[in-house]
C-alpha cells in the first residue's frame, strides 16, 4: 500500500521518529513544523493522511484540524491527532474538531500502522468518488462538497450487536437522544438485520461466549449492501491483536471498555459524517451517469445511450434469431410551432409528445430522443408488421388530441411522420437497419406527412 503521509510536529525529533516508522512501511512522507505550513501542503499537494501534533505554538493542532475540515478542498483528508495528553476530554475535543482518529504518545507502532492503513483505504475510496463526481458538467463539485452532509439535526440509525445485557443498557443510556439505536444479542440475526435495514453504523461487541465477532465483521464487509456501513468494534482491554486484525478486515474504528460516553458519541458522529459524505458522492456519480444518458427535456434516453445500446440489442436479436424493429418519428412542421409559440411552447410540445410516446410502447422497448424533434423507438422481439401497427397507433394518438401550450391553455394541432424497419434475415447491420428506417421516414414526409411507412428491405 503506497500513500503520502504528512507528519506535522514542531519538535524535529518527533517528526523524524514517525518518518522512520512510516518509511519502513514504504509510505511517502511529507513533513511540516507548524500549522500554516501543514495547511498549505494539504491545499497544494496530494496528501492521503495527516498525522497532526496537538501542542504546537501559534496555531495548535485543534485549530489546524478545524481549518482543514472546514475547507471543501481539504475536508476529505483524514486527520489523526497525536498528543502526549491522555485525557478523554482532549480526545473528544480533537474528534469534535473533525479529526478522524486520536492517538496518544508514545504511539504504539501496530496501532499507528493499522490506523493509517485503514484511513488510506477510506481516502482512496473518497478520492475515486470525488473524481467521478467532478467529471459532470452539470454539478459543481465545490458546491457539492461544501454541503453539510453530516447534519446534526438528523439522528443516525445505529445497530448494536452485544449479548451482554448490562453492556447494552449502558450504551442505550449513553446514546439516548443521540442515535436511533436498535439492539440484538444474536450475531446471526444481527447480520441479516444489518443487511435489511439502512443503518449508518454498526457497533459490534467482542464479548461473545460462543462466537467470533471478527467473522461477523468479515461477513458484513463481503456483502454489497453492508460493504460501506461503518463498523465500530467494542473491545476489552488486552485485545490489541483482535483489534488489529479487525482493522485489517475493514472495521472503521474501535472503543476500549470501559466506554466513555463523550468518546462514544464523538467517534460515532465521525463515522456517520464520513458515511454521509461518501453516500452523497456516490449519489452524485449515479446522477452523473443518468444525466449522461438521459435527455434533460423529455426524460427519455438520449442519442448517446441509443448509439451504445442499440448494437447490444441488435446483436442479441441476431444471436437468438429473434425479430427486432426500429421506428423513427419526426414531428411535422415543428419549426412553425416554434415560430408561433416560441421555444418554450416547442419544448412543451416535445415533452407531451414524449409522454404519449412512452405511454404507447412497452417497458422493454427503448424510447430515445434522437435529436431536435426526432425520436427513435427500438422494439425487441417485434416483427415488422406489429411494429407498423404500433407506429400507426402512435401516429393516431398524436393527431387526434391537440397539444396544450402555456398557462392559458392554448392548443395546437400536431402530427407526426414515422418510418419503420426490421432486422433482415441473413446479413444485416445496425447502420443498414437505421438507414432503412430513415428512408421510410423520408417517404412518409415527402408523401404528405402524418403517415407511417415501413421498409422491408
Amino acid at each position: 500500500m503506497t500513500a503520502r503521509i504528512l507528519v506535522v510536529d514542531d519538535i524535529p525529533a518527533n517528526v523524524r521518529l514517525l518518518e522512520v516508522r512510516l518509511l519502513a512501511e514504504y509510505f511517502e512522507v511529507l513533513t511540516a513544523t507548524n500549522g500554516p505550513d501543514a495547511i498549505e501542503t494539504c491545499e497544494n499537494g496530494k496528501v492521503d493522511v495527516v498525522l497532526l501534533d496537538v501542542m504546537m505554538p501559534d496555531m495548535d493542532g485543534f485549530e489546524v484540524c478545524r481549518r482543514l475540515k472546514s475547507d471543501p478542498a481539504t475536508s476529505h483528508i483524514p486527520v489523526v491527532m497525536i498528543t502526549a495528553l491522555d485525557q478523554v476530554s482532549d480526545r473528544v475535543r480533537g474528534l469534535e474538531a473533525g479529526a478522524d482518529d486520536f492517538l496518544t504518545k508514545p504511539v504504539n507502532d501496530l496501532q499507528l500502522m493499522t490506523r493509517v492503513k485503514s484511513l488510506v483505504r477510506l481516502k482512496s475510496l473518497t478520492d475515486e468518488l470525488r473524481l467521478r463526481a467532478s467529471t459532470t458538467r452539470n454539478i459543481g463539485i465545490e458546491e457539492l462538497l461544501s454541503r453539510n452532509f453530516a447534519s446534526e439535526d438528523t439522528t443516525p440509525k445505529v445497530l448494536l450487536i452485544d449479548e451482554r445485557k448490562s453492556s447494552v443498557e449502558r450504551i442505550q443510556k449513553m446514546l439516548r437522544d443521540r442515535a436511533d439505536l436498535d439492539v440484538t444479542s444474536d450475531p446471526h440475526a444481527g447480520f441479516f438485520q444489518a443487511a435489511e435495514t439502512p443503518y449508518e453504523c454498526v457497533m459490534i461487541s467482542t464479548a461473545f461466549a460462543d462466537f467470533d465477532p471478527l467473522r461477523l465483521c468479515s461477513q458484513l464487509r463481503s456483502l454489497d449492501r453492508t460493504r460501506f456501513v461503518p463498523i465500530i468494534l467494542l473491545a476489552e482491554a488486552g485485545e490489541d491483536e483482535r483489534i488489529i486484525r479487525g482493522l485489517e478486515l475493514g472495521i472503521n474504528d474501535y472503543l476500549m471498555r470501559p466506554i466513555d460516553q463523550q468518546e462514544l458519541t464523538a467517534r460515532l458522529r465521525t463515522q456517520v459524517r464520513r458515511k454521509r459524505y461518501n453516500d452523497q458522492l456516490r449519489a452524485s456519480v449515479t446522477q452523473t451517469i443518468e444525466m449522461a444518458v438521459t435527455d434533460g427535456l423529455t426524460g427519455l434516453h438520449n442519442r448517446r445511450y441509443l448509439d451504445s445500446h442499440l448494437q447490444t440489442l441488435f446483436d442479441r436479436a441476431v444471436a437468438r434469431r429473434r425479430p427486432l424493429s426500429v421506428m423513427i418519428t419526426d414531428l411535422d412542421r415543428f419549426k412553425s410551432i416554434n415560430d408561433a409559440h416560441g421555444h418554450d411552447g416547442g419544448d412543451e410540445v416535445l415533452r407531451e409528445f414524449a409522454r404519449r410516446l412512452r405511454k404507447n410502447v412497452r417497458g422493454i422497448d427503448l424510447a430515445c430522443r434522437f435529436g431536435g424533434e426526432e425520436f427513435v423507438v427500438v422494439m425487441p422481439d417485434t416483427e415488422g408488421t406489429v411494429a407498423e401497427k404500433v407506429a400507426e397507433r402512435i401516429r393516431a394518438e398524436i393527431a387526434q388530441a391537440p397539444f396544450a401550450i402555456g398557462p392559458d391553455g392554448k392548443t395546437t394541432e400536431v402530427t407526426v411522420s414515422v418510418g419503420v424497419s426490421s432486422v433482415l434475415k441473413g446479413v444485416d447491420t445496425v447502420a443498414a437497419l437505421m438507414k432503412r428506417a430513415d428512408l421510410a421516414l423520408y417517404e412518409a414526409k415527402s408523401g404528405g406527412r402524418n403517415r407511417v411507412v415501413a421498409k422491408a428491405a
